[in-house]
C-alpha cells in the first residue's frame, strides 16, 4: 500500500487552493447524491412511521443525523484518496465511489418514492457490495480513507437487515 503525498517541487499555496479545491468537489458530488436521494424521501417520515417496522427499528429522527455524518465521513474518504494518488491514480476507486453513490440514492427511490420493497431489498445488497469493494480500494491508497467507511459500510449492513424486514412485515405496501 502507497501512501504518497503530493510532490514537494509544487508550491504549498498552490497545493493548498488546490486541496480545498478537491475537498469542495468531494462535498459537491456527495452533496448531490445526497439531494438525489432527499427528493425521493420528501414524505418518508409519515410512510416509514406509518409502516410496521421491527422491535429494533430506529425512530423516523434518527435517519438524517446518521446519514449526515456518513456523507460527510464519505466526502472526507473521497478527498483523501484524491490527494493522495490524484483522479488518474485513483480512477478505479473513485470510479466505485461515484458508483455506490449512485446506488445509494436509487435505493430511496426504490424504497421510499417507488414502494418496490423486493427491488429495493436486492439493490441494497448491490449497494452493500459496491460499499465494501469501495472500503477496499480506499484503504489500498489511503488507509484512512477506507477507515472512514467502515461505518457506512456498517449501516449499510444494517440498512439491508431493516430493509428485509420492513419489506416482510409489509408486502401489500411495499
Amino acid at each position: 500500500m502507497r501512501t504518497e503525498t503530493p510532490p514537494s517541487d509544487v508550491p504549498s499555496t498552490r497545493r493548498g487552493a488546490r486541496g480545498l479545491a478537491g475537498l469542495a468537489a468531494a462535498v459537491a458530488i456527495t452533496v448531490a447524491a445526497a439531494a438525489v436521494g432527499g427528493v425521493a424521501s420528501v414524505s418518508a417520515g409519515p410512510f416509514y412511521r406509518a409502516l410496521v417496522r421491527p422491535e429494533w427499528a430506529p425512530p423516523a429522527s434518527l435517519f438524517g443525523p446518521v446519514w449526515t455524518v456518513l456523507y460527510a465521513l464519505m466526502a472526507i474518504a473521497a478527498w483523501l484518496v484524491w490527494r493522495t494518488r490524484g483522479v488518474r491514480g485513483a480512477r478505479g476507486a473513485l470510479a466505485l465511489f461515484v458508483a455506490q453513490l449512485a446506488l445509494n440514492a436509487l435505493w430511496t427511490w426504490l424504497f421510499f418514492a417507488w414502494r418496490r420493497g423486493a427491488w429495493a431489498f436486492a439493490e441494497v445488497l448491490v449497494l452493500w457490495v459496491a460499499v465494501a469493494a469501495t472500503t477496499v480500494a480506499f484503504a489500498r491508497h489511503r488507509r484512512a480513507a477506507g477507515a472512514l467507511l467502515v461505518p457506512y459500510l456498517g449501516w449499510v449492513t444494517f440498512a439491508a437487515a431493516l430493509t428485509w424486514a420492513v419489506w416482510r412485515l409489509n408486502p401489500e405496501r411495499l
